[in-house]
């Protein structure tokens, strides 16, 4: 008896899918305390911009000489807390409290988004992490049911039978989906050919892409690229064969004024792409500026100096047209 009752949890422990999170370090190096325009840190958090998953931890360890925060709000900037001593605005989001040299504070990020942090001590301080929500490796409905391909749907009066597939079968954003479907007669298992159609695509509750398709031997297919995120319904609807067809005799079982209702759903989510997706860059180097505004000194100055040396010896070797024409008259 004990014997079945454990081997009845094993296979339910064993069937459970497990998610493996992962843990990510930065550091905050020697002279982040700095404000100054030259300091020994490249950056002020090491890497100053994250990418990671939903369920992931970031561990922060404090390699500088004072104690530091990590707190998620908008900082003041480099110069904004000097001109009215504001250090800050967190948004209670998380908040590590100080920790000293040689000390590390850890976070789970369990929602996705992003989350830009500063420390409330040094404020010019100043990173992000962006959170993106883990996507799977198999396709599946928006209640997150697996499929497997091709998709199955009959119309209300199951006359018609449409078969789906889409590629890639996980959806992102900013990527080619191809959307391929054919039509078939339930009791031969015929494929249905000049078949009229309107093929609709709505996401969040939205109509985003409507177009009038009419099927050949094997089907049809359209292509289409997502902007944003989100569960999405594809509908085939008015689904019905061509008037050519209707007149050859060759029709689709059943009132032609059924065709409003001739439709089929299918459901999945798009996610997003995190490798086709602009993120604004945040400080990649805050510290080595100083040089760059030496250079751009030297170029304002050096390329004036060019041009009016240049005038000048231009103006010296200039003829002297009033003694090289002729007839002219000296006064």
């Amino acid at each position: 008896m004990y014997f079945l009752i454990i081997f009845s949890m094993c296979v339910i422990l064993f069937s459970i899918p497990i998610v493996y999170a992962e843990e990510y370090l930065v550091d905050i190096p020697f002279g982040a305390y700095n404000p100054e325009l030259n300091t020994p840190a490249e950056v002020w958090y090491d890497p100053p911009q994250m990418f990671i998953t939903v369920g992931d931890a970031i561990t922060w360890h404090n390699g500088d000489r004072e104690g530091h925060t990590v707190t998620s709000g908008e900082s003041s900037g480099r110069f904004g807390w000097m001109n009215n001593n504001d250090f800050g605005k967190p948004d209670g989001v998380f908040d590590s409290g100080l920790f000293k040299p040689g000390e590390s504070w850890k976070y789970q990020f369990d929602e996705s988004g992003v989350f830009s942090y500063y420390c409330t001590i040094h404020p010019w301080m100043e990173a992000v992490v962006i959170v993106e929500k883990e996507i799977p490796n198999f396709p599946h409905d928006a209640t997150g049911k697996q499929l497997e391909f091709p998709l199955l749907q009959y119309t209300p009066d199951r006359n018609i039978e449409v078969n789906l597939t889409w590629d890639p079968p996980v959806i992102r954003t900013h990527e080619k989906v191809q959307f391929v479907y054919q039509f078939y007669d339930p009791d031969t298992n015929s494929n249905l050919a000049k078949m009229k159609y309107d093929f609709i695509i709505f996401q969040n509750g939205e109509k985003i892409f409507h177009d009038e398709g009419l099927s050949q031997i094997g089907g049809d297919y359209r292509n289409f690229i997502f902007d944003d995120s989100g569960s999405i319904v594809i509908r085939i609807q008015k689904i019905h064969s061509s008037s050519i067809l209707a007149e050859e005799g060759v029709t689709v079982r059943g009132n032609i004024h059924n065709n409003e209702q001739r439709s089929v759903d299918f459901t999945t989510v798009v996610y997003d792409n995190p490798e086709k997706t602009n993120h604004e860059i945040y400080h990649t180097k805050p510290a080595q500026r100083l040089e760059i505004y030496y250079e751009l000194m030297i170029f304002m100055i050096f390329i004036p100096a060019v041009l009016f040396i240049a005038a000048l010896l231009w103006l010296k070797k200039k003829p002297n047209f009033s003694q090289s024409t002729p007839g002219a008259v000296k006064i």
